[in-house]
């Protein structure tokens, strides 16, 4: 969804964590209101350990995150992808370029047919809003699929995803499964007896049935946050596009 919106002399920024809603409300991101999910003690352990470096771990992984995921959408509309620029220098980091390589295997292995892709969902009803990156079919199966480059799974990307499954469900879609696709798996060979994954990659999922605890855990969570941030106002901000001296 564009945060921006350009006038004649003016640039405005509209807060990330915020979506506009059709009455004209704004209402919070899914992983906005995931902030207010209580953290465990390895996540205290690894804010010790890192110090202050802790904010700059946290842009970088979420930049990597984001450019990951631009490039799989490029190539699911059929771009050709290349890692060197005009120049000839390398466009995207290593371990960019690695995970999008586990993308391109999972999609060649498992050839899914993509319904849904990057698609921007707004809720006046629910109060939130998301942006889910893929429904697919495989195998005869539909599945919400949510693409993830952590380091590991956290208990609150089943809440994102169970969130994001009664966005779609409002908008009259059903699937069989959830599942992230997960591109920093610690996986070594191809998966046996049906497991989908291979080196470095792996698709873990849910049974629809198996969602309506993260369903209630999120709504739960979200109730928390509303009661954190009662007061809380999306932060816009607005910016010439011309100065001169």
């Amino acid at each position: 969804m564009k945060q921006f919106t350009i006038t004649k002399d003016r640039i405005e920024f509209t807060d990330s964590r915020f979506y506009l809603s059709p009455s004209g409300a704004y209402v919070p991101s899914v992983t906005t209101i995931l902030d207010a999910y209580p953290k465990d003690a390895a996540f205290y352990k690894w804010l010790k350990d890192v110090g202050q470096d802790a904010d700059t771990i946290r842009d970088d992984a979420g930049r990597r995150g984001s450019n990951v995921h631009e490039l799989t959408e490029k190539y699911d509309d059929g771009q050709e992808i290349n890692f060197l620029n005009d120049q000839g220098w390398p466009a995207f980091k290593m371990l960019e370029w690695s995970m999008f390589e586990r993308y391109v295997e999972f999609s060649r292995t498992i050839n899914p047919i993509i319904e849904m892709s990057e698609v921007h969902m707004i809720s006046d009803k629910l109060g939130f809003a998301g942006t889910l990156d893929r429904v697919v079919e495989i195998e005869g199966e539909k599945i919400l699929l949510d693409i993830k480059t952590s380091n590991s799974i956290q208990p609150t990307h089943w809440l994102q995803l169970s969130a994001y499954n009664e966005l779609i469900k409002e908008n009259g879609v059903n699937v069989d499964k959830v599942a992230i696709l997960w591109l920093n798996a610690k996986t070594r060979t191809e998966g046996k007896k049906g497991a989908i994954q291979g080196k470095g990659w792996q698709l873990i999922s849910k049974d629809i049935a198996d969602v309506a605890n993260d369903w209630e855990v999120f709504q739960t969570t979200y109730k928390l946050w509303q009661a954190i941030n009662d007061s809380i106002k999306p932060r816009n901000l607005s910016y010439r596009l011309k100065h001169k001296k």
